[in-house]
This record gives C-alpha cells, sequence and structure tokens, in this order.
C-alpha cells in the first residue's frame, strides 16, 4: 500500500516516516518530469520539474544569441541564481532543489551545438564522422571535486579566497576572479532567498515536528550563506547546495568519498551528544535524496588502510531505507570490512534496485600506476561517475565522454579492403587495414581533446568546480586550463563485441569451415541479411564463437583489440601535455552508435544496436556461465587506471538470499582477483520487466541499472527499454 505523500496532524513522524513519505514524493516527482518531458535516457536527477509560470531568457554575449567564456556564464548563472525557483519541504531536513540545466538552455539557436563558434575545429569534423567519434569538444569536464575545501571554507571563505587572490595576481587574470566572485555571490543570493520561503513556510506550518524541522532549516541555512558547517546536519545542507548549484551550472554530478566528507562532523555531534544514528541516518537520506551524486564508499586510504567506519553503515541504511534512484560504489580491496561488504550484497539483493555497485581497487590502482604515480596518489582516486574514477579536486580527466565507435571503424576497414583491386581479402589483411583506421581515429580523438583544452576556457570554463579543486582559484587559471596539476585524459572504446565477434565469423565461416566466402558475407552486409536466405545465413553468422565464452575465436579477437587500442591511445601521451588514459565503456550510446553502422559480420542488422561497454554481445549463450563472461572481461581491461565494466543480469528466482549473499561475494572478489575493474549488476523478474515494458506507469517504483547510472525504468523511452529489456532476458 502506498505511503501518504502528505503528513497528517495526527501522525507521529518519525525519522523512518519521514523518509517513506520522502521516497513516495519522489516517485511522483519522476512521473510529473516523464509526464512533461518523455523519455528521459540518463540518470534520474534530484531535478524538479519547475511551475509552469516561470519564465527567463539568457542574456547573450555572442551574435550567435548565445553566451561563453567567463564573463558569459558568470553572469547568466548569477542572473538564473536570483530568479530560480525555490524549493522547500517540510518534511526534508534539507532545503533546495534544482530545476534546470544552464548548460541546455541557451535558446534555440544553440539546439545540437555546445561550442563556440568563434573556435572552428571543421578540420577535425571529417575524421570526427568518419569514425563515428564523440569528440568531447565543449564538454563538461566529467571531474570529482574535493569537498573538504568547501566544507573548510563555506562560501563566505571561498569568497575572500577568491579576492585574496585577485589581490595576489592583481589586474592580468582580473577576469576570472571577477567571475568567480560573481559565482558566489549569485549562490548565497539563491540561499538567501531560499531562508525567507522556509520562514514564510514556517509561518503556515500546524504540525509541530515539521514546524521545528522549518525552524532548524532556518537556522541551518543562515549561518552556511557565509559560515562553514560545523553539524552533521549543516555539512548535508551544505554539500547538498553545492549539488544543486554544480547541476544547475553544467550538470556537474560527481561526489566523492561521501563517508569520509561527513565522518569528522558525525563523530564530532555524538561526542557532544547532539545526535543520534537514526538522525544522523535521516540526514544523510535528505543528501541521497537531493541528487543522484556518484559516491563511493570503504576502500583503501593513502596507507592502504580501509576507510570503512561507522558512518559507512549509516550511509548504506540511509540508503536501503529511501531505496530510490542511487549511484553508491562500494570500493572493494583486501582490506575491506567483510560485514560491510556483505551487508551491501544483502541490500542488492533485497532492493532489486540496481544498486550499490563494485569498483576493483586494485586493477584500478595499479593500472594508475603504470602511468608514472605512486600507489599512495592512485588510492585516493574514488568511483564517481557512469565508469570512472577520479582524484578528488586534483585532475581533469575528461571522464566518460571521449569515445570512439571501433563497430564503425572495422565498418570502414572491411569495405576498404573489399574495394581494393589488389591483394586477396583475408582476416589478415583486415585486421593491418583495422589497425591503421583505428590508429587514425584514436588520432583524431587526441586531436579533439588538445584542441578542447587549449580553447575550453573561451567556451565554458569551469567556474563552479574550480572553487572546490586544488589550484584554479590560487592560480587565476580554469580547471581547463592550467589550473590543476593533472591531465589526465579517458578516451573510451565502444563496440568491442560487435566487432570482436564480426572478426570471429569471418575467420571461423570463411577460413576455417569454408562454409562461405568473402564475396558471399558482402552480399548479405549489402543487403541487410533480406532474401529468401538470408535469415539462415545470418544466424550462421551470429552464431560463431562469441567474445565471452572464455578461450573462443571471438575472445582472442577481442583481448586483440582492446591490446591494440590501449597501445594506440598510450602512444598520444608523448604528443601532447596531458596523459590519456584508455577504457571500453558506452554509456547510454550503444543505440546511437548503432544508428551509424551498417550490417555487421556478427550477424546484426544495419541500425541496430552496437554492445554495450566491455560486455558480450546478449543472447549468445543461455548456460549462465558468468565465470566465462567474467573471465573475458577480465582479460581485455585496459590496465591504466580506467575500467571496462563488466553488466550482469539476474533473475530473482535462481537462489535464495543467502545463497546469493554467498554467491556473488565470492564472484566479486575473484572478478576484481583477475583484472575486473567494475561490476554493475541487475536483479529484476524477467516476467516483471516485460510486463513494465508494455505499461511502464504500473511500476513507477521499478528501479533498473541501466548502464553506469540506475533510473525508474518508466522515465526511459520506449527505444531504451527495450535495450534494457533486450540485454535482461537474453542473459
Amino acid at each position: 500500500m502506498k505511503a501518504a505523500i502528505e503528513p497528517i496532524m495526527e501522525e507521529e513522524l518519525t525519522y523512518k516516516r519521514r523518509i517513506e513519505i520522502l521516497r513516495e514524493k519522489k516517485i511522483r516527482q519522476t512521473e510529473e518530469k516523464i509526464k512533461k518531458e518523455g523519455g528521459l535516457d540518463e540518470d534520474d536527477y534530484g531535478r524538479v520539474v519547475p511551475p509552469d509560470d516561470f519564465e527567463w531568457k539568457i542574456i547573450p554575449n555572442h551574435s550567435d544569441g548565445s553566451f561563453y567564456g567567463y564573463k558569459g556564464w558568470a553572469e547568466n548563472f548569477s542572473f538564473l541564481m536570483g530568479r530560480h525557483p525555490v524549493f522547500v519541504d517540510p518534511v526534508d531536513a534539507l532545503a533546495g532543489r534544482w530545476m534546470f540545466f544552464l548548460s541546455r538552455m541557451k535558446g534555440k539557436v544553440w539546439e545540437g551545438s555546445i561550442w563556440n563558434p568563434d573556435y572552428d575545429y571543421s578540420h577535425l569534423q571529417p575524421g570526427f564522422d568518419k569514425y563515428n567519434i564523440i569528440c568531447g569538444i565543449g564538454c563538461d569536464a566529467h571531474l570529482g571535486p574535493d569537498y573538504r575545501i568547501g566544507l573548510k571554507l563555506g562560501w563566505g571563505g571561498l569568497l575572500e579566497k577568491v579576492r585574496y587572490y585577485r589581490k595576489k595576481h592583481g589586474k592580468e587574470r582580473s577576469e576570472f576572479y571577477d567571475a568567480e566572485e560573481k559565482i558566489i555571490l549569485g549562490i548565497q543570493t539563491f540561499i538567501r532567498r531560499t531562508i525567507e520561503v522556509i520562514k514564510e513556510k514556517e509561518t503556515k506550518e500546524k504540525h509541530p515536528v515539521l514546524k521545528k524541522n522549518l525552524q532548524d532549516m532556518v537556522e541551518v541555512n543562515e549561518w552556511l550563506v557565509e559560515n562553514s558547517p560545523r553539524t552533521l546536519r549543516e555539512t548535508c545542507q551544505w554539500m547538498a547546495w553545492y549539488g544543486i548549484v554544480t547541476r544547475t551550472y553544467n550538470r556537474d554530478g560527481a561526489g566523492g568519498q561521501l563517508d569520509e566528507w561527513l565522518k569528522p562532523y558525525y563523530e564530532k555531534d555524538v561526542a557532544e551528544g547532539k545526535i543520534t544514528d537514526d538522525e544522523a541516518i535521516f540526514y544523510i537520506a535528505c543528501l541521497l535524496l537531493n541528487d543522484t551524486k556518484y559516491y563511493q564508499l570503504g576502500g583503501p586510504g593513502p596507507d592502504g588502510k580501509d576507510l570503512t567506519s561507522h558512518i559507512s553503515y549509516l550511509i548504506l541504511e540511509a540508503a536501503n531505507l529511501l531505496n530510490i534512484s542511487l549511484n553508491l560504489t562500494i570500493c572493494v580491496h583486501d582490506s575491506l570490512d567483510s560485514k560491510f561488504f556483505l551487508k551491501s550484497i544483502r541490500y542488492l539483493y533485497r532492493n532489486k534496485s540496481g544498486w550499490p555497485r563494485y569498483s576493483g581497487s586494485e586493477s584500478l590502482v595499479k593500472g594508475f600506476v603504470n602511468n608514472g604515480y605512486s600507489v599512495e596518489l592512485a588510492r585516493t582516486r574514488a568511483a564517481v561517475g557512469c565508469n570512472w574514477v577520479s582524484l578528488p579536486g586534483l585532475e581533469y580527466p575528461l571522464n566518460d565522454i571521449v569515445k570512439i565507435n571501433v563497430a564503425k571503424v572495422f565498418e570502414v576497414a572491411y569495405h576498404e579492403m573489399m574495394e581494393e583491386n589488389t591483394g586477396k581479402p583475408g582476416t589478415a589483411r583486415l585486421w593491418n587495414i583495422y589497425e591503421k583506421h583505428l590508429k587514425n581515429a584514436v588520432d583524431f580523438a587526441a586531436k579533439g581533446i588538445d584542441f578542447h583544452l587549449k580553447h575550453q576556457v573561451y567556451n565554458e570554463p569551469e567556474l563552479v568546480l574550480n572553487l572546490l579543486c586544488h589550484g584554479p582559484v590560487e592560480r587565476g587559471l580554469d580547471l581547463s586550463n592550467g589550473g590543476v596539476d593533472y591531465y589526465n585524459i579517458a578516451i573510451d572504446g565502444a563496440g568491442l563485441a560487435t566487432t570482436a565477434d564480426s572478426f570471429a565469423a569471418l575467420e571461423q565461416r570463411i577460413e576455417i569451415e569454408g562454409k562461405t566466402n568473402w564475396q558471399g558475407v558482402t552480399k548479405y552486409l549489402k543487403n541487410n541479411y533480406e532474401g529468401i536466405d538470408g535469415e539462415s545465413f545470418r544466424m550462421m553468422m551470429k552464431h560463431s564463437e562469441h567474445y565471452g565464452y572464455g578461450g573462443s575465436l571471438g575472445d582472442k579477437w577481442a583481448i586483440r583489440i582492446s591490446k591494440l587500442f590501449t597501445k594506440l591511445v598510450k602512444e598520444q601521451d608523448k604528443n601532447y601535455d596531458c596523459i590519456f588514459i584508455p577504457g571500453w565503456f558506452s554509456w547510454a550510446l550503444t543505440i546511437l552508435f548503432g544508428k551509424a553502422v551498417g550490417t555487421t559480420p556478427d550477424g546484426r542488422r544495419a541500425k541496430e544496436p552496437i554492445s554495450h561497454g566491455a560486455n558480450p554481445t546478449p543472447g549468445f549463450r543461455k548456460d549462465s556461465a558468468i565465470t566465462a563472461m567474467a573471465n573475458s572481461i577480465a582479460a581485455i581491461q585496459p590496465v591504466f587506471g580506467n575500467t571496462a565494466p563488466l553488466q550482469l543480469e539476474f533473475d530473482p528466482g535462481i537462489v535464495t538470499e543467502e545463497e546469493f549473499v554467498e554467491k556473488m561475494s565470492s564472484f566479486i572478489k575473484t572478478f576484481f582477483n583477475i583484472g575486473g575493474t567494475l561490476l554493475n549488476v541487475n536483479i529484476i523478474d524477467k516476467e516483471k520487466i516485460l510486463q513494465a515494458h508494455k505499461d511502464p506507469s504500473k511500476y513507477p517504483d521499478l528501479l533498473v541499472r541501466v548502464t553506469g547510472f540506475t533510473a525508474y525504468f518508466g522515465m526511459l523511452s520506449k527505444d531504451f527499454r527495450q535495450l534494457v529489456v533486450d540485454r535482461i532476458i537474453e542473459n
């Protein structure tokens, strides 16, 4: 039975009951987003729908009608903060919620474009188009801030810091400091406007518990306008404000090592007798509700000792009671608290909501060290994105942005081979051509990154993230423009299984078995497996030895492709003033990437989705041999600190809870011991997902792990729901 959304006067509002009410409201808020905005194939953010009567227009500083650079972004953000609708829920411990992406509000002239036209990169576009590269030019940094900077200084302290370094640098970098000051003043304005609304609500509130909550909310926020937080509640509120403004600015969503961020404030409250665990769980639940930030729990500190503490358990319990779309990662290493680890797996099974997920510290640390960094530094990286980890406040990584569709590269190579007038077609010849084109694709991706780093400051400076990073304010330089010490830029490959299986099918059916020839395959590729015997031919190719069996032809090709990709990406280090880190991840782009690729020899039809991330193609085997698949994915890891995630789908009817906890804990440890880096798990009844696909409105609380993020199933578009369904029921 559904919880009543609004509490009644006679109701005893325990912390647990308030979490139940907030959870139900969250579901209704998501339904409202779906109703007004349609399918949303991305995170189910904490964003709420703005009032129907709200109107706001950007202030352009360019002839194209949009805005760019320090002045354009600072002016528009500050302007929005003075008008942004205020959200206050008396049931919630924390004030505020965000409603807009400023980066998506730049006017109709900007639809489909995110770049300042004064800085032309049309010379690179042919390469991006040829190889279906998402170049990353103009995209947000996708980095992890260091919340400890803001928690130590508060908004007033950050403003003082900006003004101090402005004086130190003089007029030379005044544009940077003018913009940062305007950003902070805008945030303070937003908080002050919210305080006035809280006060108004408090005068009208009749329920004694909620009235007291609003009074405390006023006190908390009046303090935080200028000062740094002192208590756990103030800390959660400060982090919520920062999350709200970073999301509003340009969609940033990295959280970091949440248990470490909150630990000193919780322990201080406990020592002073100011808080109970139930109260702490409530505040943390409100922070998790405020937005789906990517937070890590556990893992090693710089010295290798486990970071799990009592508050790690409280965060996990808050997530369990709330049970909405969450992005929590448990960092697994040899010294991880075993009780905490098993409890997290139990919640994964019980809630069946796709959280938490698990990262493998040993492989990620060793990989990052391969770039020339120390073990101690590598251990401080936290899982704070769909597939990525980041040094908090120290690096600019452009994680999960730049992607090369290696299936498109394969298509280009295949048709070039078949159009040659000299030479005999074969997988050896095809590989040589593929290697040439993959090198070209990586070259174009690196050139795009270099162009981005040289010009992003004039397009979309990171004015909010700058504040919680080490270097930008001190140097007067944007994150994208020399503000931090480390530039470790991620380049992901997408379509690994599609490509490996295509190579394997050609080798098996033509060169080993002689069941067809190159001209025959090409004929079927050109007609998309149509015709009288097209389907039987397609099935023959589709049922070749796939990547994911372990030791198969597909596995052999996948390893070969991944080694080549890694080698080509790392060779770029010597050409630019940054380090490139390879990975395998498609995010939610498998449909979009697929539309750019014609028919492939693995039995995939033209324009169908390519394979997901590092996973094998769905449906190739029915024996649920996840160990073989895990071995396959562990074998293709690029080993430089980026991830190639394993996505698993389970039907809950297969095992009991105790069996699941035992088997999954063993599997996770084994996967990471053999080199795995990240594990995502869905536990969903196949019949339920099929029914929900037919009518999502009947299952408003059904959560799935889409890829690196979780979301309510009903908020996804029909095409993307189908992709998730196919992945679940075919495995």
